[in-house]
């Protein structure tokens, strides 16, 4: 799309091809927030049949995620390059054949390399719908609807993702979570080259592989850093993984500066719309991972609920949140980005301290659990969908994919710090608990096993006699309700901090009618 056709185009209205080409691309979006959570339930079933040790297990997990986040940046600003509808209709195929592979795998390594693949894939699938619904909405309020049914496609994901995965566990192989990408990647293949637009930066240069290569390398150290330290603690292979992919990212930068035609283009940042709105997302997620790491560990190993009557606790949460959202367009033109999203953090940070009254096993902490995640669904909608419009509005459209790739980023590091510094201090905290009162008779491999983790904890359960588990499942769920309050807390604590940034800084930013 040339700029004179955008300029032209800038106040017409989406036709009934742009509201159908939006709903395909919410169908991508969809379905990579549900692969997030099914692999989870998938892996004592994939384990019983691969037989991954430890470690392979970690990465089979992990390296999905290490990918997407790691390939965010260089995707967004190649789709601007080559076209967007090109890279997404490349990643769909890719992640077609990627799902069936991964199925199919016949071990741990050929799973954790499709995996990998996966991650590359998606990698190219979030910033091209985001950078596309900037190219094919022109007027601010339809902008503002369509990004919020594309973010209601993540909730709808996350929401359905154990109940879906739950279903599949139950009457298929673990293999078959893998597959439902497959129609989903069929139908975007089929319908995109018609429904969606092409579209890119007519005056971008060629891709700088140097550039892409220390992007790719400094985010990948950063975020196996971040999540080495979250799994293990801290320690010297985390720290040095980080300390040298900042150095990289420093490398990164200084060579962005120095480009005619950068990869990422640093002048957005000084947007104040575009920068606050970027770190807003990032401590938002940052502040919500952090305690959501602890809830559905809370509903199957405290609340000793099963994965789908844990999904159907939270599916209410989910149905709030969606109906939520579709309130936020309408709001959005009523009142400042400034007040919107302050206030929605405000609730966000009751729902978090609405965690701090959740004790032990019991319905009371159940319905506990479910209105605290109901308040911070809801709070959160309008800092992710106000703060998702100003950043890729902020920016001309050429610039849609590197702004796209970018508040993605962000909210992937956002995650990878919540898990990684706030889960490490709910896990200290449930360590230090549990080492101080575990009952006397337990072996020193059972004291180690029941301090590492909640699932360890409950597995040393089973083999003690029924005095003896008893009094240690009371210890163990006051442990875990105590690291759930002291993250609830700090969650709490950095989301009303954001409160305070956007109050401040996105004062004197309004979306446009």
């Amino acid at each position: 799309m040339n700029t004179a056709a955008h300029i032209d185009q800038a106040q017409q209205p989406a036709s009934r091809r742009e509201w159908l080409g939006l709903a395909v691309l919410v169908l991508p979006t969809l379905l990579l927030a549900l692969d997030m959570t099914v692999l989870h339930l998938a892996a004592p079933h994939l384990s019983a049949d691969l037989q991954p040790s430890s470690t392979e297990l970690l990465w089979i997990l992990d390296i999905y995620g290490f990918m997407v986040a790691g390939f965010l940046i260089t995707m967004g600003t190649l789709g601007d390059r080559i076209g967007r509808r090109r890279l997404l209709l490349l990643g769909a195929l890719a992640f077609g054949v990627a799902s069936v592979a991964a199925a199919f795998s016949t071990s741990s390594v050929m799973l954790i390399v499709t995996r990998a693949l996966l991650g590359i894939a998606g990698a190219t699938l979030m910033p091209s719908t985001l950078s596309l619904i900037r190219n094919m909405f022109h007027v601010e309020r339809e902008r503002t609807l369509a990004i919020t049914v594309w973010m209601t496609g993540f909730i709808v994901g996350s929401a359905i993702g154990p109940l879906v995965g739950g279903l599949m566990l139950e009457f298929f192989w673990w293999g078959s979570v893998f597959l439902l990408g497959v129609p989903v990647m069929a139908l975007l293949l089929l319908a995109g080259p018609f429904l969606l637009p092409e579209c890119r930066d007519e005056q971008a240069g060629r891709l700088d592989v140097v550039s892409a290569l220390l992007c790719i390398v400094a985010l990948l150290l950063v975020i196996y850093g971040l999540k080495d330290a979250a799994r293990d603690g801290l320690n010297l292979s985390a720290a040095i993984a980080v300390i040298i992919g900042l150095g990289v990212g420093v490398v990164f930068i200084r060579r962005q500066r120095r480009l005619t035609d950068p990869m990422l283009d640093l002048s957005l940042f000084s947007q104040r719309a575009f920068s606050v709105s970027v770190l807003a997302m990032l401590m938002a997620i940052f502040a919500l991972s952090g305690a959501w790491l602890m809830i559905f560990q809370y509903l199957q190993g405290v609340a000793g609920l099963t994965a789908l009557e844990a999904g159907l606790v939270m599916l209410p949460a989910a149905i709030l949140q969606t109906a939520a959202s579709l309130v936020v367009p309408r709001l959005s033109r009523r009142f400042r980005p400034s007040v919107f999203v302050s206030v929605g953090l405000g609730v966000s940070v009751v729902g978090l301290l609405l965690l701090l009254l959740v004790q032990g096993q019991g319905l009371e902490g159940i319905i506990l659990m479910a209105l605290g995640t109901m308040l911070l669904g809801v709070g959160i909608m309008p800092v992710m969908i106000m703060s998702t419009d100003l950043v890729v509005s902020s920016v001309p459209a050429a610039k849609a994919g590197a702004a796209a790739a970018t508040s993605e980023t962000a909210t992937e590091l956002g995650m990878a710090l919540g898990i990684a510094v706030i889960g490490s201090v709910g896990a200290a905290v449930y360590q230090q608990h549990i080492a101080e009162r575990l009952p006397d008779g337990l072996t020193p491999r059972q004291i180690e096993t029941a301090s590492d983790t909640l699932g360890g904890a409950l597995a040393v359960i089973k083999q003690l006699p029924p005095e003896a588990a008893q009094a240690m499942l009371l210890v163990v769920q006051d442990g875990f309700a105590a690291a759930l309050h002291v993250n609830a807390l700090i969650g709490a604590i950095i989301m009303a901090s954001t409160a305070v940034l956007t109050a401040t800084y996105l004062r004197q930013v309004q979306l446009k009618e």
